[in-house]
């Protein structure tokens, strides 16, 4: 288990380019190229996992299978993002089409959360950089579908994010990239587009 601090930055697309012009000043660097990314997110009948993300509570996490649709050989990961009182982390396993098959259309049992059902499709394209060892990950056209793939919305602006080690000081994060902190949830975004869905905090 390796904990990390992850936070969003409030970049609008008018001035992305001069976000990645920041970057480039800070010498940062490519880490891969562009690739689209498509998860699948699970919840309970209650949403319960929706719930406490709006609320900020922990210990809470979100379940997603993910996958890289332009990839040549596609894999499927099964991907659990958790956040504690100690901080956050991610557990990631890679598994076979068919498992994903099987949770799409049966849901996944939780320890926490109990048996959880697939509700939401997000899709993005994603740009990876490396500043000083923090990675800065850019997500745009960001767009939402229902479980059973109807069209929801899309978010019009991007969603930058970084990542770093747990023993990083948040004051040196804070310097070396001094813009507005945010908070930001795909997932919650999506839900928020499903109007058939009874959410508790609408």
């Amino acid at each position: 288990m390796s904990f990390r601090i992850e936070e969003k930055l409030f970049v609008t697309k008018n001035s992305l380019i001069d976000f990645k012009k920041f970057i480039i000043d800070k010498k940062g660097k490519h880490l891969y190229p562009k690739r689209l990314i498509k998860s699948l997110y699970f919840d309970n009948n209650t949403y319960q996992m929706y719930e406490d993300s709006i609320e900020g509570l922990v210990p809470r996490k979100k379940i997603r299978i993910r996958h890289y649709p332009n990839d040549k050989n596609i894999v499927y990961y099964h991907e659990l993002k958790i956040s504690s009182e100690e901080g956050r982390f991610k557990k990631r396993q890679i598994i076979p089409k068919s498992e994903y098959i099987n949770k799409k259309k049966n849901g996944v049992f939780d320890s926490q959360y109990g048996l959880c059902r697939p509700v939401l499709f997000v899709s993005y394209e994603r740009e990876y950089y490396l500043v000083e060892n923090i990675r800065v990950s850019i997500d745009l056209d960001i767009k939402y579908y229902s479980s059973t793939g109807d069209y929801l919305g899309c978010d019009n602006d991007c969603a930058v994010e970084l990542k770093a080690h747990y023993f990083i000081d948040k004051n040196v994060l804070l310097n070396l990239f001094p813009f507005q902190r945010i908070r930001f949830s795909k997932y919650c975004n999506g839900l928020k587009r499903n109007k058939s869905l009874n959410l508790i905090s609408n």
